[in-house]
């Protein structure tokens, strides 16, 4: 009778073996292998992936020759893998897949790209596929090409990174400075920052003398924040931001003639700075030009305020002379318009 049992037990073990579940698979010491190509206004990047430990690592069941769900796919690769062009994280999408035999292994072929505006100067790649959530011994056999320059390299738990092209001097400052343009002009915290300051300027010097200090303190922070010496929860300085111009908002609402003093200007300057950091702490900075980097950045910032300045301050001149009582409305009406943002802002980041 105990041999009949085992017997029976043999037999029903056999399809198991013959058919071994795919989904709790585990390959252990994967293999990859990346094809990264730059062109005039995209990445073209074949990845090809163990498939098994792909849905080991994402928790999804891979069979039937075909990739489940893409869309879970590419935001585990966006976020596995970090790919910069001239120090800016481009975002890839995947345009198709397959599986292919390599090795008697079935691997997931995967077509992403990365659209640019340019075709860049330098490649950086950052990668961790499986190598801290489902395989650390995995290793993924790199090729990367630009301008005719190719570099190759194995990725593995102990070297993730692989760069490739070299941005030069003036092709870094203007990047920085659009960016930092671009910062200023969308980012409608600092601009109603800045106007509020102008609401209780009273002269140039004053004018003068509050861009100043608020660009000394937000460029100190800046620097700290970006090296790292100095780093603060982002959450913590968007809500500080917040309440600044709230701070600002509510003087120029129930004490508008006063004047505002360059101190403050330099206090809130050096959180807005640390807010200014967070751009570029999504870049991963060339260390040639690092300093180039900052400056420029800082100079757009600073062209942007200028040119803020340059437009609001006679239009609150020309207002506060006007003897039509309704635009003696104006200030107080806009700075309680502004306050509102900043408390909505402020809920929004606090809470």
């Amino acid at each position: 009778m105990k041999k009949l049992c085992l017997l029976i037990l043999l037999l029903l073990s056999i399809p198991a073996a013959i058919h071994p579940p795919i989904t709790y698979a585990h390959t252990n010491n994967s293999e990859g292998y990346s094809l990264i190509e730059a062109n005039d206004h995209n990445i073209d990047y074949e990845l090809k992936i163990d498939l098994i430990e792909l849905g080991h690592a994402i928790n999804q069941e891979m069979a039937n020759e075909q990739l489940f769900n893409l869309e879970i796919v590419q935001d585990y690769i966006n976020s596995r893998i970090n790919l910069y062009a001239d120090s800016t994280k481009v975002e890839g999408t995947i345009e198709s897949s397959d599986v292919e035999m390599i090795n008697d292994k079935q691997f997931a072929v995967i077509n992403l790209t990365y659209k640019l505006n340019d075709q860049p100067e330098k490649l950086a790649l950052e990668y961790n596929m499986f190598l801290d959530d489902s395989d650390p011994s995995h290793a993924n056999y790199a090729t990367v090409k630009l301008d005719g320059k190719q570099q190759e390299g194995v990725l593995s738990f102990e070297s993730r990174e692989l760069e490739i092209g070299e941005a030069s001097f003036v092709q870094s400052a203007t990047q920085f400075l659009l960016l930092g343009l671009e910062h200023i002009f969308t980012g409608y915290d600092h601009i109603l920052f800045v106007i509020s300051l102008l609401f209780g300027a009273k002269t140039i010097k004053n004018i003068l003398s509050l861009v100043t200090a608020f660009t000394i303190a937000h460029s100190i922070t800046l620097v700290l924040a970006t090296l790292n010496i100095v780093q603060l929860p982002s959450s913590f300085v968007e809500a500080a931001i917040a309440l600044s111009i709230i701070y600002i908002a509510l003087i120029n609402i129930f004490n508008p003639d006063s004047k505002h003093q360059s101190w403050l200007a330099f206090i809130f300057g050096l959180v807005h700075g640390f807010g200014f950091a967070g751009i570029l702490s999504e870049m991963r900075l060339d260390a040639s030009h690092l300093a180039t980097s900052l400056l420029s950045f800082n100079i757009g910032i600073e062209i942007g305020q200028l040119i803020i300045v340059s437009i609001i301050f006679p239009i609150l001149l020309w207002l506060k002379k006007l003897t039509f009582k309704p635009a003696k409305w104006v200030i107080p009406v806009a700075s309680v318009a502004i306050l509102a943002f900043g408390l909505v802002w402020f809920i929004e980041r606090a809470f």
